[in-house]
């Protein structure tokens, strides 16, 4: 029995003209050898170059992409949600439209779920090396310890940014963070509710185009401020703990309708 039926993949993107092209070819040519019900969606994020006029030309191609144009720029955490809360398959995959992470790996994540007999929530990939220079890589792994040891988080690459999550998930998982904080508010709040997570290695490549929103030292510093925010909330008080959450259980995807659509928010 085939587990994965229908898949919405989506990448959030800002200024990521020279690459989100490849990103979303090669994510329907993948699609289309994964499963039959499909759909691909592109949030742009307020680009300021070229990105939302090679969008635009490529939804008049592709009738399984859809294109969302955010007006102005509300952060990667805002992107996340938006493409998030507009997918409309059975599960969700999404990566970053700077090509740091090949698409064509999606069918490792989706190998990992029909490997457990679809008994997973949330399959992460984690980098196999991370090919980014050497301040990035030294900065990285100090993140990567400290969030680790603050938010108790089991995963061996919490920043790793290519997921396939069961959509149903975010039934019980409310995102709030309008940051690249979302990362670390989406993990800790799915681990906590006992989601089940699978981790699989996948490929990390330097960025051929644009440059990193994260790495320079005001918004490393807004990041630290973040941290110690959702520390205070999921943590410490622990917050989403004291709502009542919906419990995830199987039940066999709706049927949705493919379309052709490009839009603003």
């Amino acid at each position: 029995m085939k587990h994965v039926k229908s898949i919405s993949a989506f990448f959030p993107a800002y200024n990521d003209g020279g690459t989100i092209a490849s990103m979303v070819i090669s994510a329907l040519l993948t699609l289309q050898d994964l499963v039959e019900d499909y759909e691909v969606i592109v949030v742009n994020d307020g680009s300021q170059d070229y990105t939302p006029w090679i969008l635009d030309e490529l939804a008049r191609r592709y009738d399984r992409l859809r294109v969302i144009h955010h007006r102005a720029n509300r952060g990667y955490g805002g992107a996340l949600r938006t493409g998030f809360a507009n997918a409309q398959k059975e599960w969700v995959f999404y990566t970053d439209g700077d090509a740091q992470y090949d698409p064509r790996e999606l069918k490792h994540l989706v190998a990992a779920v029909e490997a457990c007999d679809g008994q997973v929530d949330v399959v992460n990939g984690y980098k196999i090396s991370r090919n980014d220079p050497l301040h990035r890589i030294i900065i990285g792994r100090l993140y990567h310890w400290i969030v680790k040891l603050a938010f108790g988080f089991k995963l061996r690459d919490v920043d790793c940014d290519f997921r396939l999550i069961r959509r149903r998930v975010f039934d019980a998982v409310q995102l709030e963070s309008t940051s690249g904080a979302i990362c670390l508010e989406m993990v800790k709040k799915m681990q906590d509710a006992g989601m089940v997570f699978r981790e699989v290695p996948v490929h990390h490549f330097h960025r051929a185009y644009g440059k990193s929103q994260f790495f320079n030292f005001r918004r490393l510093w807004r990041t630290a401020i973040q941290l110690a925010h959702l520390w205070w909330k999921l943590v410490l008080r622990k917050e989403h703990l004291r709502t009542s959450q919906a419990q995830i259980a199987p039940v066999e995807p709706s049927p949705a309708t493919q379309s052709h659509k490009t839009g603003a928010e």
